[in-house]
């Protein structure tokens, strides 16, 4: 069981990392000049090689070695429940923003740097620092 805890928290820092990477790609994107064509490419190849190659299968490994930790040492407590829940919201917060780097490509974007900017540190940490808290603290 060390070897799948090891390989999961491995997991779960490539898909972090990944997911505070990719706002600050964006922030760069937006900020780029529109006749600036190499580099706006070079920012979409960038942010679908780290969505695709390293933050999806980050983000797969993590879930599944999860769920393989969570039929080794079984469902109890609500702190699990809540770290589930938690666990979804990254879930959307991925899905929304593989949606946001489709905006990017299509040459849709609709949000200017500051928004990438707060989107980049808001959403991730405080969900990361209260999964460790649940995790480690289990106060319920």
């Amino acid at each position: 069981m060390l070897i799948v805890k090891s390989l999961h928290i491995i997991f779960m820092v490539t898909w972090f990392a990944g997911l505070f990477y990719l706002p600050r790609l964006f922030v760069y994107h937006a900020m780029a000049s529109p006749d600036d064509r190499v580099g706006i490419e070079r920012f979409c190849v960038m942010e679908r090689k780290l969505y695709y190659g390293i933050m999806t299968p980050g983000a797969v490994l993590t879930i599944a070695f999860g769920l393989w930790l969570w039929l080794g040492y079984g469902i109890s407590g609500g702190w699990l429940h809540a770290k589930l829940v938690l666990v979804a919201l990254l879930v959307a917060l991925h899905v929304y923003l593989g949606r946001l780097m489709a905006d990017f490509r299509a040459g849709r974007n609709r949000h200017s740097h500051v928004f990438y900017r707060w989107l980049n540190e808001i959403p991730a940490l405080p969900i990361l620092v209260a999964i460790v808290f649940l995790v480690v603290m289990k106060p319920f």
